[in-house]
């Protein structure tokens, strides 16, 4: 009894200190959406440049996926976490000193490097500390937890720069990534003391890392998956952490306080979707795939509100629909516990970083390349025209269309009853 209370304990200051780490993690990816207007303004950016900003950090933190992957399956996740988070604090001092494109170029890839092992390192310990059952809820509620960073960076970021200015809002945020991570060296344990008694020994022998990318990449559904992780986050991310705060303050004449309060709709329907997702999955859909293509099919719909319509109602509606796409972006979690089922655990934390490839890659190059379709049409950094940013939104909604009707063909893994 006193061995699993103390087992339970540990779960708990495992997982709670690792939350605060992924906070910041999602703090990071989605800031720039509010302070765009400043940084723009500060920095001598075009919308091309912006975007190039933006992406980069996701560019690095998909590319270091690759060998991220074997580093957690060898040297365990806290020992790769300690060492990012060390990389994250130097890239957010370095942010908010930046003056020039290039300087803030460097800082946002130190920050992709360091952030860019949290949660795959984080559901790769998660699979030695929660059999499969627990693992999805326990994603979920990662996921859920990490979106509070998501939240700080809109509304309250908004007013922190208001108050404070940019640099000092981001230097704080630099103090505390420092703190967070002694917390992470000194109190996370890769795993528990004495092997879970149903736990596969086979599974949990180490494979090779070719062996690993072989099993992986020549699995056919994974490509799948990982096309419609592309496109989910693709999304999310276009409009959550950068084009959404450009739309709302340049085509709908919002404020930025207002701008920040709109967004964080997105995030609080992301927190409760992503709390009650596993829940979902189990009781109503008994499958992770369906619960997937579900909540992504509601996605694109309302993500076609800024390909117009959105301009159209009032802006009590408009934030429903913001709280709505939040809520459909949480069952994107699914691809966790599908990747969890696929492969054994022994190759979990490859198999997760390499779909979390796929995932970045998605944010970074839809950030891009809408960038580069609104620098087409003319843009300029606070001048943004609604046909622009309509033509913009249509490359990530038709990729999601298309990825949804591909992965509908994938088989299911890890049903549930």
């Amino acid at each position: 009894m006193c061995s699993c209370n103390s087992e339970k304990r540990k779960r708990w200051v495992i997982f709670s200190t690792l939350a605060l780490r992924y906070i910041l993690v999602y703090f990071y990816r989605v800031s720039l959406a509010v302070v765009a207007g400043d940084l723009s303004h500060d920095l001598h950016l075009t919308p091309e440049q912006l975007g190039t900003l933006s992406g980069v950090l996701f560019y690095v933190y998909a590319a270091a996926q690759i060998p991220l992957g074997p580093m957690i399956d060898r040297l365990g996740s806290r020992l790769v976490i300690s060492g990012c988070g060390l990389l994250t604090t130097i890239g957010g001092i370095l942010f908010s000193q930046s003056d020039t494109l290039m300087s803030a170029m460097i800082a946002r890839m130190f920050i992709g490097i360091g952030t860019a092992s949290v949660l795959m390192a984080t559901f790769t310990l998660f699979s030695h500390w929660y059999n499969k059952q627990e693992f999805g809820k326990v994603s979920g509620f990662m996921v859920a937890i990490g979106n509070l960073g998501n939240l700080a960076a809109t509304a309250p970021l908004a007013i922190a720069v208001g108050a404070f200015g940019w640099r000092n809002s981001f230097l704080v945020v630099a103090a505390a990534q420092a703190i967070i991570t002694i917390l992470v060296f000194v109190k996370v344990q890769d795993k528990p003391d004495k092997a879970a008694a149903n736990e596969d020994p086979v599974a949990n022998q180490r494979t090779s890392m070719m062996s690993a990318w072989s099993k992986i990449f020549g699995t056919g559904d994974f490509w799948l998956l990982g096309m419609i992780a592309f496109f989910w986050y693709g999304n999310y991310l276009a409009l959550q952490a950068l084009w959404g705060g450009p739309y709302l303050m340049e085509v709908l004449h919002l404020s930025r306080e207002a701008t920040g309060s709109m967004l964080m709709f997105t995030s609080i329907g992301f927190i409760v979707g992503s709390s009650f997702i596993d829940i979902a999955a189990r009781r109503f859909f008994k499958s992770y795939k369906n619960t997937m293509l579900t909540g992504q099919l509601i996605l694109l719909l309302s993500m076609t509100a800024f390909l117009g319509w959105a301009e159209a109602i009032p802006q009590p509606l408009l934030a429903g629909v913001f709280f709505i796409i939040g809520l459909a972006v949480s069952s994107g979690v699914m691809i966790y516990p599908i990747i969890r089922s696929m492969f054994p655990v022994g190759i979990v934390g490859t198999a997760l970083t390499s779909l979390n490839f796929y995932v970045l890659m998605g944010a970074a190059v839809t950030q891009q390349i809408m960038g580069i379709i609104l620098g087409s049409y003319g843009s300029k950094a606070g001048s943004i025209s609604a046909e622009a940013i309509h033509a913009a939104f249509m490359f990530p909604v038709v990729g999601l269309a298309f990825t949804i009707i591909l992965y509908s063909r994938a088989r299911e893994y890890g049903q549930l009853s």
